[in-house]
């Protein structure tokens, strides 16, 4: 599943780096909004660190919308700058101050997936945000990409009443192939993952995206995952993208419709 970090356009990386270079050191408090700032996390002894993206004030109101982003497999490592330049933080970084939500960014370890102690140091980083930066807790959104899609699956299935709604990217559920070690562990052991994750987190509104040529995860793992929603009751959108490849986060989080869909949802 390693996959290289996607070239950008310098159109695209020239805001996004100069928005990372502030964010080296905490800075005052006027300074942050409308930029990435680094952050560091205590879990059981280890120190781990993780990026925010703060919204400007005159986009985000007093108490904003937040969501947590799960970075795929070629941005894990322990830099704190990885996890920025796939995905979400580029979509952010096109428009800064216009983005009205807080972003979080933690970083999955080299060789790790978004499981166990990766997990919970996911959502201790979106803890950690929300209380500093004030997020509003009914309007959370889960999303992530490929394994951080299948790392969306995951931590809802944990805490199932935190999120307002999912938004899995290229992900899946079973393992792509034969003796992979990607799979959602929370549902690893049942006889139907699909359906089971689904029953679930039907209660959940997902809008799930998927190219109809990806190589790296296949496309039938969010076509199952689409259908078990829907056998379950569940609210749910897919969007399969013809004659793209694994690269569906792209177009994804380009679509003024997801985020008016986005913007929409409060936890239940």
């Amino acid at each position: 599943m390693l996959r290289p970090v996607t070239v950008r356009l310098w159109a695209i990386l020239l805001p996004l780096a100069l928005m990372i270079a502030a964010s080296c050191t905490h800075t005052p408090a006027a300074r942050e909004h409308g930029a990435f700032v680094a952050r560091t996390l205590s879990l059981d002894g280890k120190t781990y660190r993780y990026q925010v993206f703060v919204p400007a004030r005159a986009a985000s109101g007093r108490h904003p919308p937040a969501l947590l982003f799960l970075h795929g497999s070629g941005e894990r490592g322990d830099d704190n700058q990885r996890q920025l330049a796939v995905g979400l933080a580029p979509r952010i970084a096109r428009n800064p101050d216009e983005f009205p939500a807080i972003a979080v960014f933690p970083q999955s370890p080299a060789d790790a997936s978004w499981t166990q102690d990766t997990a919970r140091m996911a959502l201790a980083a979106l803890d950690a945000a929300m209380r500093e930066f004030g997020g509003d807790p009914e309007r959370v959104v889960l999303t992530g990409l490929s394994r951080g899609g299948y790392g969306v699956y995951e931590l809802a299935l944990m805490q199932p009443d935190r999120f307002a709604a999912l938004v899995p990217i290229c992900g899946g559920v079973t393992a792509p192939r034969p003796n992979d070690d990607l799979y959602v562990h929370g549902v690893a052991t049942d006889d139907n993952p699909f359906a089971i994750a689904a029953q679930r987190l039907h209660r959940l509104p997902t809008w799930i995206f998927h190219g109809d040529r990806d190589e790296s995860v296949p496309v039938e793992q969010s076509r199952r995952m689409a259908e078990a929603f829907k056998q379950a009751g569940g609210d749910v959108r897919y969007t399969e993208l013809a004659g793209t490849g694994h690269n569906a986060w792209d177009p994804a989080y380009a679509s003024d419709e997801l985020w008016q869909w986005v913007w929409r949802q409060r936890r239940h």
